[in-house]
């Protein structure tokens, strides 16, 4: 990519910016709906930290004041980091790594109350798995040139 074109491409212009952008996006819908009575059920049991932590997003998933929180700072970075295209890789990439550690957490702490501190349970753990796996690869796949109207699916080249 030319001098030029690197300059004109503006913010979340390039495929790999408007994936962490996407990704940072639906963070921030979680984030925000794990506060929400009715999109989390027994909303008033949602307690700071920790297993003890009664409230499910969606039913499913447990959650905390602490859940929703890294949640949104997932989302803010996401958001943050689409402004370049190097950035938008590392985000996807290191937030894979460590959504594939918090997997590795909850496969401890579910069962374990001392431990489970975010909290989370088997219906997270299969998603931090699947959001680990998902992000690592967008990040390594995703192309970070744009694309060129009215060239097929041909990306820009210098």
């Amino acid at each position: 990519m030319t001098d030029t074109a690197r300059r004109t491409h503006g913010y979340a212009a390039t495929p790999i910016q408007k994936t962490a952008l996407i990704v940072g996006i639906v963070f921030l819908l979680v984030g925000i709906a794990g506060f929400i009575p009715g999109l989390t059920h027994s909303a008033e049991h949602l307690h700071g930290a920790g297993a003890d932590s009664e409230a499910h997003l969606l039913g499913v998933f447990q959650v905390s004041v602490l859940h929703n929180f890294v949640h949104l700072a997932f989302a803010i970075a996401g958001i943050a980091l689409a402004a370049r295209a190097r950035s938008s890789r590392l985000y996807l990439i290191i937030g894979g790594l460590a959504y594939l550690v918090v997997w590795l957490y909850g496969l401890i702490a579910v069962g374990n109350e001392s431990l489970n501190f975010i909290p989370v349970n088997d219906a997270d753990n299969w998603l931090h798995l699947g959001l680990g796996i998902g992000m690592v690869l967008l990040g390594i796949f995703v192309s970070r040139e744009p694309r060129v109207p009215g060239n097929g699916n041909r990306t820009a080249r210098a």
